[in-house]
């Protein structure tokens, strides 16, 4: 403990100036500074005289020059004896090296070195002298600073003393300033240079440190050899984990007593500082934390861990008996006094046996902030914004170096003293009026049992972790997410909790961690698993959807571990469990779409909606959803009616029959989707009207149609259904795009968006398949679909299993599943057209299908102009003159621009508009001098007109010569190669391989070694042989292959081998990973203005970007052989499956998503092998991580995600492709992926108690009427209910009450919308953690089932407090459970009885009901548990 004390009081820091913490934090760059000699007479003789046993040292500090801030601590070197000063030149020579690390890159921080000389006066004192002082430059202004040279440097002195620099005259650059003075020839030869191999030892030098390599430094081993600099190679010591068990807090005299005093000193603290009085009751603790961390003297060696203590009675009440009697026996010292008990073991794995390694214990008391500090404050968004937080006491204890295990108290400090956090503590007691031994518990202790071990086994735990779920716990050493500091265990290195509480979360936590799970109300069986074997996934069956694509949940933010089997650093395989359903169906699913009943015909036929009718005004030929579908691509080329107009409507929105706690059906709906390359749709709000006969059949699931709101709010119920056409034919299709269109109706499936028109919040997702739309020869068709609209929900399941079943801690199975929310019954129609047959050039026929493209016909040249940009000119028999000026623009800007006088040459070369419109003007000139009867340039000109334009005409002569001749060789050049290139388009999709081959022919009689050139990263060639056949077999070609075609010359481009007049076919393939703007413009929720969302307006197509690339073939003598010029159609891609995810905003989003089996995947090889196919996944973002992990055959994949989400409401959307080929040639599944983000809110909260928040509103440019809408309005509800305004610019709180019904995570949103023009305002991701009250009594009823009778049964309730009282009565199941009354009144001492309706359901089975009697203000007071038999 001394050597502790010793080293953490030598080693205090000045921190930098706070200005230089409010930046953005950089990497720390550490340095090693090699001091070497001292050149020159600094020491004068006058001091020699003066002084004996005379010596020099160095001190070195840190300054920044910006702010005039000494900080980090001074470094001193050892003394060295200051020779005589006959010797010449005179040298005091030091060669000590000096080490520091720094994230504060920026030119202005400086090293400053000081020489000092010391010695002893005749009277034996000490004295020091400053001889003068240098700046060294650390950072330069260079982008290539800090310099990575070992060179030596010479660093120049100043007269005078460092504190100069604290003067305020002395501004930047120092060293040019009149008042620094140069002591001449004197110098200090030192290097600087970066040493990286500091970076692993950072963790025990803290920053700003400046430390000698001969300085022992606590976690490293000693030096080899005689040079004794340990820092030059750090090698670490080995650690050892050090677990503590049974720690508890006593505080002095009584933890309610010490409280009490705590809040009052607080409150008087507050109403000093704000002075306003402040209510007792306004302030209350939130937590009490314990930070604990391993301290090596210098500073913490990782973050400390930050865990939650509770008081005993807490734990009594939820731990078990023998738990209970534990605490209860190790606290008896305390004379009944209530201790703070931690639930959980502790583990410490970065101990190291050395006397200065100490553990280092906090205790923090969190407060919620006192409303009344500031009246004017604005309310924060955030609970964790409410809290504020104090240290009350602190203790160090340094673990014996022999010892392997005890048990230790500690008396806790506080006051004023210098503590590792370097901040203030709460007060201790007077230490006049205690003795010593009282001194010692006066303060308070903390009490614990350790062990220590270098191995992690689970043979170590002490007696309080002997239960079978403690020794089946593995450790280990958590993920270091981008955006946090290297290995920080503070998102919780505990072991998951014993409590069935689970794990405690620290307030300051919850918005980086998901919430304990809820205790389970039912008993789960203990996993009869071995340690270290892998735990079991959920068995299929168990979701909503089967042999669909599931999600993975990753929570890599709280670590709950435990001890492992293994002492090695190697990380085992993260074992997921598969949580989350998928929105739409995936592969060997049933359709989402269904066949309507005659009844729902029925209904559809009597509403009036618009009827579909072909070119011959006859009705569309209907088809079942039901019926197969044979896609003929010839049949539907060689359709005469080209034209195809897609109908979509959108006819009636049901909804299904759903429990009481769901939301409220909305009363407008809008719906958003994308048809092929056409822009993004959003359709206008379309009102729901109930049908008047729809209670009458036995079709229940048609009762809305939907109608169109006109502009005055109204709607007409006799024009039903909303319509969109799209018309795509030959004029909207690009050439050769007709069969890829038809492609696409055969394999898309169109996703579309459902939402709310008033909360515009997304009610669910459907899904209909396009390949009834293939017309197939017929002149229309139609088909109607009844979709199920479906929703992912997301909440904890209290069956499900928690942490600990995972073996690692950090995967916490979230149960999402989905939730069909409706049907939305809607008709698709193909109707076909005649188009007009008009005579088609060359150039816009179709390109050619061949997978080979030659070169050949390419080489005769045509001739043509050299001021023609084509080249060569078309085949014709006549052509006609044109002028100079309207074949090049550049020309026409030569010979309309006046040359300026005094030029060399003519100016305006890039004025072509300028000289355009004076060619123009000379023309209208000349024809109004012909209609006055003059001939321009003869009669009515004069000599020295008719001179002038002679000169211009000679003058334009010349212009054309000399542009002739400076162009000549360029044209000819390109005239050229247009003759040996070949043009040639393909069509391509993303992720897909285009593959072609370049018959590439030698015209020459001599044997060349051609360079392939290629400007396009996304066009390559095809170098392995075996990919070639791959190829080569998929397309069906036939053509030659080769092995070792190319000689590749590592990162040049590559090289053939070409003989006289030999053919050669060079295999390309074009695949693409990105997308164009078009993908990523998606329809948000906030919908347009009236005027863009007229029906009949057609639509622009959203044209799909096309690229260019280009392959030169280059012979050896630099001339090009051949030119492709390569022209890339971007199709539309299908989308087998979307997925939406709303996540915080500036977080990071972890997803893992499962397939289902490989071979059920579409484009797999029929029939099974032995083993798996190999697994590639690609990402059309770059900054995304995607990658999937080789398993063993028969394990089921999982593709891992890692997205970066922005700032609220940035939506964000990628593609990801999927392969199970080893060449990545067609993707077998494409996902599209919306990435929502938004504002977190993170609540904590009981079950059936209300909890308030409240979130900050700010005003628009103008005032808007606004209203609050809730995902879960039966456990989320708002202040202001309904409509209110905010006003511009102005600031005001949203009140937010939550009581929920179920305990478990789940997450709510929480929209502001303006309700005149129903858009967006505001939204908020609100995370709740809900966890059930305590049960204080348990009942059990026997109902019989399926009889339609209930019970009626009497419960009674005493009032435990001395007056009057109110009360509230809520069920978690209202459908079961209903009350005699609501609420009750019930004088103090006096019982009231409860009466109690029990429903009858249909199916047998027991069902747990919670009754929670709440107090007025809606807070628990106690929870009833009925367990209800129904037989």
């Amino acid at each position: 403990m001394h050597d502790w004390h010793r080293i953490f009081d030598q080693n205090l820091l000045v921190p930098p100036h706070p200005q230089r913490a409010r930046q953005p934090l950089k990497e720390s760059t550490a340095f090693q500074c090699v001091l070497k000699w001292l050149d020159g007479p600094l020491i004068k003789q006058g001091v020699l005289e003066l002084l004996s046993e005379v010596g020099c040292h160095l001190r070195v500090s840190l300054f920044d020059v910006t702010y005039r801030h000494f900080f980090g601590r001074t470094w001193r070197s050892s003394p060295r004896p200051a020779e005589p000063l006959t010797r010449q030149p005179a040298r005091i020579v030091f060669n000590e090296p000096l080490y520091f690390h720094t994230s504060l890159n920026h030119p202005h921080i400086v090293a400053v070195v000081e020489v000092v000389v010391e010695g002893r006066r005749r009277d034996g004192t000490l004295q020091t002298l400053s001889c003068g002082f240098g700046i060294l430059r650390i950072f330069s202004h260079k982008p290539e600073s800090p310099t990575s040279t070992s060179q030596d440097k010479r660093l120049r002195l100043y007269h005078g003393s460092p504190r100069a620099l604290l003067h305020p005259l002395l501004q930047d650059p120092i060293e040019q300033n009149k008042h620094m003075t140069l002591i001449e020839n004197c110098s200090l030869q030192y290097t600087l240079r970066p040493h990286p191999l500091l970076e692993p030892v950072f963790h025990l030098l803290p920053e700003n440190l400046l430390v000698s390599g001969l300085q022992q430094i606590p976690g490293l081993l000693p030096a080899h050899g005689e040079s004794g600099d340990a820092l030059r190679k750090p090698r670490l010591q080995k650690p050892l984990t050090c677990y503590l068990d049974d720690l508890f807090f006593t505080l002095y005299p009584s933890l309610e007593k010490f409280e009490e005093e705590l809040l009052e000193l607080v409150i008087s603290d507050c109403f000093r500082e704000a002075g306003s009085p402040l209510d007792v009751g306004t302030l209350e603790i939130l937590e009490r934390r314990l930070c604990v961390g391993v301290h090596n003297g210098l500073g913490f060696v990782q973050r400390p861990q930050v865990l939650v203590l509770v008081p005993e009675l807490e734990v009594a009440l939820t731990r078990s008996a023998s738990f209970s009697r534990k605490v209860g026996s190790s606290s008896k010292a305390s004379s009944g006094n209530q201790a703070l008990v931690l639930r959980s073991r502790l583990r410490l794995p970065e101990m190291v046996r050395h006397p200065a390694f100490a553990i280092v214990f906090q205790l923090e008391y969190v407060f919620n902030s006192p409303s009344g500090a500031d009246s004017n404050a604005a309310s924060l968004s955030s609970l964790s914004s409410l809290a504020c937080m104090h240290m009350v006491r602190w203790a160090v204890w340094n673990p014996s170096l022999e010892a392997s295990s005890g048990q230790v108290m500690l008396p806790l400090q506080g006051g004023i003293q210098s503590n590792p956090s370097h901040c203030l503590v709460y007060k201790v007691p007077p230490a006049s009026i205690s003795s010593e031994e009282v001194k010692q518990v006066e303060s308070g202790t903390v009490q614990f049992q350790y062990s220590l071990s270098p191995e992690e086994h689970p043979g170590t735990p002490t007696a309080n972790a002997s239960s079978p779920k403690a020794e089946r716990r593995s450790f280990r050493k958590p993920p270091v997410s981008p955006s946090s500091p290297p290995a920080s265990p503070s998102q919780g290195l505990t072991a998951a909790q014993d409590s069935p509480m689970g794990p405690g979360l620290s307030l300051s936590q919850l918005a980086a961690s998901p919430p304990s799970p809820a205790p389970r109300r039912r008993s789960a069986k203990p996993s009869s698993q071995p340690p270290g074997s892998p735990v079991p996934s959920l068995v299929p069956g168990e979701f909503p959807l089967e042999g669909r694509i599931s999600h993975l949940e990753a929570d890599l933010s709280q670590t709950a571990l435990a001890l492992g089997t293994s002492a090695a650093d190697h990380l085992q395989e993260l074992p997921f469990t598969p949580v989350h359903a998928p929105i739409i169906a995936g592969t060997q699913t049933r359709s989402s779409g269904g066949k309507l009943s005659r009844a729902s015909l029925a209904l559809l036929q009597s509403a009036g909606f618009p009827e579909i009718l072909d070119a011959n005004k006859q009705p569309a030929e209907a088809v079942s959803p039901t019926d197969p579908v044979k896609f003929s691509p010839q049949k539907e080329e060689s359709d005469c009616l080209q034209g195809n107009e897609i109908v979509l409507q959108f006819l009636a929105f049901s909804r299904v029959p759903q429990d009481e706690q769901a939301a409220p059906w909305p009363q407008t709906v809008y719906f958003t989707f994308q048809f092929y390359r056409f822009p993004p749709e959003t359709t206008p709000r379309l009102q729901l009207v109930e049908l008047a006969d729809a209670g009458k059949t036995s079709s229940a699931s048609l009762s809305h149609i939907l109608a169109q709101i006109q502009k005055d709010g109204s709607f007409d119920a006799g024009s039903p259904g909303f319509q969109r056409k799209y018309l795509v034919d030959p004029g909207f299709l690009r050439p050769g795009e007709q069969r890829w269109f038809a492609r696409y109706l055969a394999m898309q499936t169109l996703q579309i968006d459902v939402w709310d028109g008033d909360s515009l919040l997304l009610i669910g997702s459907a899904a209909v398949q396009l390949k009834h739309l293939l017309r197939q020869g017929r002149p229309a068709v139609q088909v109607s679909h009844e979709l199920e609209v479906v929703a992912t929900e997301y909440e904890q399941d209290a069956m499900v299993v928690s942490g600990d079943m995972t073996k690692f801690g950090c995967v916490r199975p979230i149960d999402v599943h989905t939730v069909v929310k409706g049907q939305l019954h809607l008709t698709l129609a193909n109707v076909g057209h005649l188009c007009e047959q008009r005579v088609r050039s060359p150039s816009s026929l179709p390109p050619s299908r061949s997978r080979v493209i030659s070169n050949d016909g390419v080489g005769n040249f045509m001739g043509g102009s050299l001021l023609t940009p084509g080249g060569p000119r078309s085949v014709k028999n006549v052509v006609q003159a044109q002028k100079l000026a309207d074949v090049d623009s550049e020309l026409a800007a030569l010979l309309f621009t006046q040359p300026r006088p005094g030029a060399r040459g003519p100016q305006g070369i890039n004025q072509e508009g300028d000289a355009v419109r004076r060619r123009k003007l000379e023309r209208m000139r000349a024809v109004r001098l012909r209609e006055c009867g003059l001939e321009p340039g003869r009669r009515g000109l004069g000599a020295l007109a008719q001179q002038s334009l002679h000169a211009q005409h000679a003058r334009d002569l010349q212009v054309i010569a000399a542009y002739r001749e400076r162009t000549k060789a360029e044209s000819i050049a390109s005239a050229l190669s247009t003759a040996i290139t070949t043009q040639h388009t393909i069509h391509a999709t993303l992720g897909a391989a285009e593959f072609f081959e370049f018959a590439l022919r030698n015209p020459h009689n001599a044997q060349h070694m051609v360079t392939i050139e290629i400007d396009n990263p996304e066009l390559s060639l095809i170098l392995d042989g075996q990919e070639w056949r791959y190829f080569k077999d998929m397309a069906d070609l036939h053509t030659p292959l080769e092995e070792d075609m190319f000689h590749l010359r590592g990162s040049l481009a590559p090289q053939l081998f070409l003989r006289p007049r030999e053919t050669a076919h060079i295999p390309f393939k074009f695949q693409t990973f990105s997308v164009g703007p078009w993908a990523s413009a998606q329809a948000s929720a906030e919908l347009r203005s009236e005027k863009d969302m007229d029906a009949g307006s057609p639509y622009k197509s959203s044209m799909m970007p096309t690229k260019h690339a280009k392959v030169l073939f280059r012979a050896g003598s630099g001339k090009p052989l051949a030119v492709l010029c390569l022209t890339v159609e971007l199709q539309p891609h299908v989308v087998d499956q979307v997925f939406r995810f709303h996540h915080p905003e500036l977080t990071f989003l972890k997803k893992a998503i499962r397939l289902p089996p490989w071979h059920t995947l579409p484009g797999a090889p029929v029939g099974t092998s032995s083993e798996d196919p190999p697994f590639h996944v690609r990402c059309s973002d770059p900054n995304i991580i995607c990658e999937t992990q080789s398993v063993g055959p028969g394990e089921p994949r999982d593709v891992f995600l890692k997205v970066a989400s922005g700032p609220s409401p940035e939506v964000k959307d990628f593609f990801v492709t999927i392969y199970v080929d080893r060449w990545l040639a067609t993707p077998v599944q494409t996902w599209q992926v919306h990435l929502h983000s938004l504002q977190r809110v993170d609540v904590s909260c009981i079950t059936g108690q209300r909890t308030r928040l409240a979130l900050v509103l700010r005003g628009t440019q103008t005032v808007r009427r606004v209203q609050a809408f809730s995902s879960h309005p039966q456990e989320l509800t708002t202040d202001p209910r309904g409509v209110f305004v905010l006003p511009p610019h102005g600031v005001q709180d949203l009140h937010v009450s939550v009581r929920p019904c179920r305990p478990g995570s789940r997450f709510a949103h929480l929209h502001l919308v303006d309700v005149d023009a129903h858009q967006l305002v505001a939204s908020w991701l609100l995370c709740l953690s809900c966890r059930p009250p305590l049960i204080s009594k348990a009942f059990e009823i026997k109902l019989p089932a399926g009889s339609g009778r209930g019970a009626n049964k009497r419960i009674t309730y005493t009032n435990p407090y001395p007056s009057r009282r109110a009360y509230r009565l809520h069920s978690d199941h209202p459908h079961l459970l209903q009350f005699k009354e609501d609420a009750f009144q019930v004088g103090g001492g006096e019982t009231y009885t409860i009466g109690l309706r029990f429903v009858s359901r249909q199916r047998a089975g027991e069902e747990e009901i919670l009754i929670y009697i709440n107090d007025h203000e809606d807070k628990n007071e106690e929870t009833f548990c009925v367990k209800v038999i129904y037989q």
